[in-house]
């Protein structure tokens, strides 16, 4: 069955589209977006499918208010054909880091992976993928965040309603005051 564009467009403005310029609207700041999303990019691309969204809870969990979470989300869900794309790529890196033998990719090591038959070269080529995704994960990260900065910056710009302050402040919930008790 054919996705009709006009079906594809709908689903791109709900998914991504306006869960994005909701974001944008909100005022935040340029700097926590970039870091945000090529954080969410760089964890939705790790090897194991299915693993991504729990490497983003456990982000947010450590980076709290450091990071934005609905963007690193929107990111990581972006980023999962990204994530396809690349297990090949890592694989090899891995591969070639380890000086390991070429895991043949083909129907029969497939079958073994779908049918749990996994055998030592299955399990030494998932290791493989995931070296080379730790080795490739820091130059994607920072090369994410310098090209996503300048684009968030006119974004933020652009559609945001809310001025960005000059100074954030420190403590995120400014409300929130210490009592000092004199002694």
């Amino acid at each position: 069955m054919a996705i009709s564009r006009t079906s594809l467009k709908t689903w791109l403005n709900v998914k991504i589209i306006d869960p994005f310029l909701q974001i944008l609207q909100r005022g935040t700041e340029p700097k926590q977006l970039a870091f945000s999303a090529a954080l969410g990019l760089t964890l939705g691309t790790f090897p194991i499918c299915g693993i991504t969204v729990f490497l983003c809870g456990i982000a947010i969990t450590l980076l709290g208010s450091l990071c934005h979470a609905p963007t690193l989300m929107l990111a990581n869900f972006v980023a999962t054909p990204i994530e396809l794309s690349l297990v090949v790529p890592f694989l090899r890196c891995g591969e070639v880091i380890t000086g390991g033998s070429h895991f043949p990719l083909n129907s029969d090591a497939f079958w073994k992976v779908i049918t749990g038959k996994a055998s030592r070269d299955v399990l030494i080529s998932i290791s493989h993928a995931l070296l080379g995704w730790l080795v490739a994960s820091p130059f994607i990260f920072c090369g994410l965040y310098v090209a996503f900065l300048p684009c968030f910056k006119r974004l933020v710009h652009k559609f945001g309603s809310h001025p960005l302050s000059p100074t954030k402040p420190s403590h995120p919930h400014p409300e929130t005051k210490l009592k000092v008790r004199d002694v």
